[in-house]
């Protein structure tokens, strides 16, 4: 089983080296940019989105707490909401923040 397990990340990671790294082909393989250009429009989709997204997520939670009525159950529960929305669209504002650096540091 152990044989098999190293045969199998072996693989993996040849098929990477040889199919996702431009210096193998010494130029950008048709492959490479199709996918990085989708990534990128993947990537622009995903910030357009996630704003409105977490400004309906705040606002929902506000209102919930807002309209709770003093029930405690309701009032964690919109805590949890808008902490978890304002964790989530950090989270994707850092991936961002270090993609863009990445893609700097590589030009």
């Amino acid at each position: 089983m152990k044989i098999k397990t190293i045969i199998n990340f072996i693989l993996i990671f040849l098929f990477f080296y040889f199919v996702l790294t431009p210096q193998v082909f010494a130029a950008d393989p048709k492959l490479i940019s199709t996918l990085t250009g989708a990534f990128e429009k993947i990537e622009k989709y995903i910030l357009k989105i996630s704003t409105p997204a977490a400004a309906v997520a705040v606002g929902s939670g506000v209102l919930m707490k807002k309209f709770s009525f003093g029930d405690e159950e309701k009032i964690r529960t919109s805590k949890k909401v808008i902490r978890g929305s304002l964790f989530s669209y950090g989270f994707i504002l850092v991936i961002d923040l270090v993609l863009s650096f990445m893609e700097t540091l590589l030009k």
